[in-house]
């Protein structure tokens, strides 16, 4: 089989081991069965990225040539958006077993099930050549993701799932709507060819309604504010282990499905010249990242802290689209990828915490840094990646961002950017001050290191944001191809 016949398996492997998870006893089956399901699929991204940077992939079912059948096309954009989704699931899993052991200790073939449903979903999403399709793979992913933040401790994670499945549905309803217009004005599904057929109807009210029910919809399952009110909830309540895979995966995808409609099936000429998409965007993201970062540095529980945070990091990622410049798109990348490894390393931090503490307060880990210097340490230097310290991975997006800003001499942008970074140092500080700059309180439970099951993969993803903070080849090579292949126009060899 040549490596176009392997393409398929990245989103058949995690899905047809679902129900073989389902039915596996105890609990380290159903886990290595997962992980050997989501390390297949990260391999297999993994094999694909060089090869669709190189071009473009197109694999269709059943031999029925599009646009007529269902076809996975795959370039540079979305092979980087899938290994991201997959070797994220990898690299979370063996951090899963100690945590889900704590936080579920029953029934867990169900709960491993429900995960590889989710991830299967988002793995679809990503590679799906078509418009339906990719609403099929959102329900699948969106219905297992309420379902495993269910599985939250707290009853509160129960609230939060059905608060997530009403604005869920309310998004995956404007996607369907706005969907249903185009195909009711080029009467096809296919992306590719949606786009040929496009230009012929594009001054027309139903395609401007489709293009603005499609934004809403994505926007919506992005966090993008103000459509981020499901996101608090469900990364505070939901399992460590949920919270640590939506936040690296989740808004990432959400993104690169808006991309996909924005610069491939639209065009930028259409999206930003033709409408004022451009203006609108960049008012949300800046929006987002003043609005995320202030109510962040008011927060008691981390994990609330760090999901409030995520809706600023999105806002990142949005401002470099707004730029539409092949520079703002790949720092927009750069950013979708440095920040899921940020983050996950972030919460994988926390869920150590969790593990011995229990509770999440800032007050209640005062002095935890001298019983938990491993962990606490792992925090700090995963928070200087959010911040945007030098030699971090989130120093080199930011940077991007930066240079992207400058380009289009848009100097206030530089500000809001360092104003924003600074904004994340005080509520970063905030923890470590705690941890480290208190005393422990006076018949407070003496709290032991986390086990080393859970601190080799945080530090794994707390060494990965300093390695690709000093080694850029990867990620700015991958981000500038997959600006290369949404813009349509070689980027110029970015520096």
């Amino acid at each position: 089989m040549n490596l176009l016949e392997w393409l398929p398996f990245i989103v058949l492997i995690p899905l047809i081991s679902s129900g073989i998870v389902a039915c596996l006893p105890g609990r380290f089956w159903p886990w290595a069965f997962t992980l050997l399901a989501a390390l297949a699929s990260a391999v297999i991204a993994a094999l694909v990225l060089p090869e669709a940077m190189g071009s473009e992939l197109s694999y269709p079912f059943g031999n029925w040539q599009p646009p007529i059948g269902i076809e996975y096309r795959v370039d540079a954009a979305n092979a980087f958006v899938a290994l991201l989704v997959a070797g994220m699931a990898a690299l979370a899993l063996p951090w899963a077993k100690a945590s889900v052991d704590q936080e579920i200790p029953e029934r867990q073939g169900a709960f491993y099930a429900l995960f590889l449903m989710a991830l299967a979903g988002l793995l679809g999403i990503t590679l799906s050549g078509d418009a339906f399709n990719i609403f099929v793979f959102l329900e699948i992913s969106s219905l297992a993701t309420y379902a495993i933040i269910a599985h939250g401790r707290d009853r509160r994670a129960l609230l939060a799932a059905f608060r997530y499945l009403i604005m869920g549905t309310v998004g995956a309803t404007f996607l369907l709507i706005g969907i249903a217009f185009l195909y009711m004005m080029t009467g096809t599904l296919n992306l590719a060819d949606m786009a040929e057929r496009l230009p012929e109807v594009s001054d027309t009210r139903a395609v401007r309604a489709g293009l603005a029910f499609i934004i809403v919809g994505l926007g919506l399952k992005l966090a993008l504010l103000p459509l981020h009110l499901w996101l608090p909830n469900a990364y505070t309540y939901a399992p460590h282990f949920v919270t640590v895979f939506l936040a690296g995966t989740a808004t990432k995808v959400a993104l690169y499905v808006m991309l996909r409609f924005i610069f491939t099936v639209f065009s930028p000429d259409y999206s930003f010249v033709v409408l004022p998409l451009s203006s609108v965007l960049m008012v949300l993201a800046v929006a987002g990242m003043f609005a995320g970062s202030w109510v962040a540095m008011f927060q008691d529980n981390i994990k609330r802290m760090l999901a409030y945070s995520s809706v600023a990091q999105v806002g990142y990622m949005v401002l470099g689209v707004s730029l539409v410049s092949a520079i703002g798109l790949t720092a927009a990348f750069l950013h979708l990828f440095n920040h899921a490894l940020m983050k996950t390393a972030l919460f994988m931090a926390v869920g150590c915490l969790a593990y011995r503490a229990g509770s999440l307060k800032i007050q209640s880990l005062q002095g935890c840094g001298r019983e938990m210097p491993w962990t606490m340490t792992a925090f700090a230097l995963a928070g200087l990646s959010i911040i945007g310290v030098p030699t971090t991975a989130g120093f080199i997006s930011k940077w991007y961002l930066i240079l992207a800003a400058v380009e289009a001499q848009s100097w206030w942008l530089v500000g809001l950017i360092v104003i924003t970074s600074m904004m994340a140092v005080y509520y970063i500080w905030r923890v470590i001050e705690a941890a480290w700059m208190t005393e422990r309180p006076e018949g407070a439970t003496r709290l032991k290191e986390a086990p080393l099951s859970l601190l080799i993969p945080t530090w794994v993803l707390v060494a990965l944001n300093f390695y690709f903070g000093i080694d850029t080849r990867l990620t700015v090579g991958a981000s500038s191809a997959a600006a290369e292949a949404l813009l349509g126009v070689p980027t110029g060899g970015l520096p």
